[in-house]
């Protein structure tokens, strides 16, 4: 159905799953507050839930994703199961990492997640690798690379993509703004015009998007989704959010401005911007009202069964572990 040039399907499912990154993210907050489930940090990405859903709405699931230590949104948007997620998070049997990734290197190989990373930048080469290696390999996948803004301030942010357009790969680059790093608002650490001109600089493809409004993410990854897949250079989006909560579930944020999260909520949230233009395209806020209801009862059920779920045996610990000796022995 389509109303007055609008997409509907499209919108309906944008807005369903930024409701279902939101109520992820705040059942692993309570998890990790209240039930102390949770051992070590969760950063949210709520407000950011367009960036997510717009970007992964044009991914196949054979295309490849990496992302950041705030990586909840993107990984769930790619088509991994929330309850893998959730069983991760809380270190269980289960988890999409066995329950030894936690939040900061959730990662889904069957849905071509290859992992969040908790080195700020680090993901950015890693990226650019996997890519080359699909370009060799000639095959049409495309990847995505999540990281934010204070991750251009970093070494491997000139290396990737410098590599990446030297070697012409098939790759999107995605600086996702939520104008902090950590505690220190970016712009004050960050000289010159900032990331999408640094990537201008070497010559890539650059677009400055607000990734506050889904439906706009969503059309500009469509037309960089389709230029890559056709054999084109790669490319940059400069999406630009807002981070409401703290770094961390438990950082009160005390660093910003009084009001600042109030206004963002009140102007400018992805969620309420998306309801909004589907009331406007015919949709019954009784209708929005349910992929909301239908959200939040698939979270609390997600979390129940996580908690319910044991943790891993004791003798699985090092099943995952490589080990070719040590290298005083095998070098020398």
């Amino acid at each position: 159905m389509t109303t007055a040039g609008h997409n509907f399907e499209r919108g309906r499912s944008l807005l369903q799953m930024m409701e279902r990154i939101r109520a992820f993210e705040e059942q692993a907050c309570l998890a990790a507050e209240r039930d102390k489930l949770v051992l070590g940090a969760i950063h949210p990405s709520i407000g950011q839930e367009a960036v997510a859903a717009g970007i992964m709405h044009n991914l196949e699931k054979e295309d490849i994703l990496l992302s950041t230590h705030r990586g909840h949104g993107h990984t769930l948007a790619k088509g991994a199961s929330s309850l893998a997620m959730m069983r991760e998070l809380l270190g269980r049997e289960g988890g999409c990492c066995g329950g030894k990734g936690g939040s900061m290197h959730i990662a889904d190989f069957d849905v071509g997640m290859l992992g969040a990373n908790g080195v700020v930048g680090a993901n950015i080469t890693i990226a650019a690798g996997a890519a080359h290696a699909i370009k060799l390999a000639g095959d049409k996948r495309i990847v995505v690379d999540i990281f934010g803004d204070g991750a251009i301030n970093r070494g491997p942010f000139l290396e990737g993509i410098n590599w990446a357009v030297v070697f012409k790969l098939p790759i999107l680059f995605v600086c996702e703004d939520n104008q902090y790093s950590a505690t220190t608002r970016t712009t004050t650490m960050t000289a010159g015009d900032g990331a999408a001109a640094r990537a201008a600089s070497l010559g890539m493809r650059s677009t400055t998007v607000d990734g506050n409004n889904v439906e706009l993410v969503a059309d500009t990854m469509a037309e960089i989704a389709a230029r890559l897949r056709a054999g084109g250079a790669p490319e940059f989006l400069h999406a630009k959010t807002y981070r409401r909560t703290g770094h961390t579930s438990f950082d009160p944020a005390g660093y910003r401005p009084a009001g600042e999260p109030e206004e963002e909520e009140k102007r400018n949230d992805p969620i309420a911007r998306q309801r909004a233009v589907l009331q406007e395209a015919g949709m019954t806020l009784a209708d929005m009202d349910q992929l909301h209801e239908d959200a939040q009862n698939e979270m609390i059920d997600v979390l129940k069964q996580a908690a319910d779920t044991p943790f891993p045996a004791t003798e699985t610990a090092f099943e995952d572990v490589q080990d070719i000796g040590s290298p005083a022995v095998e070098a020398y």
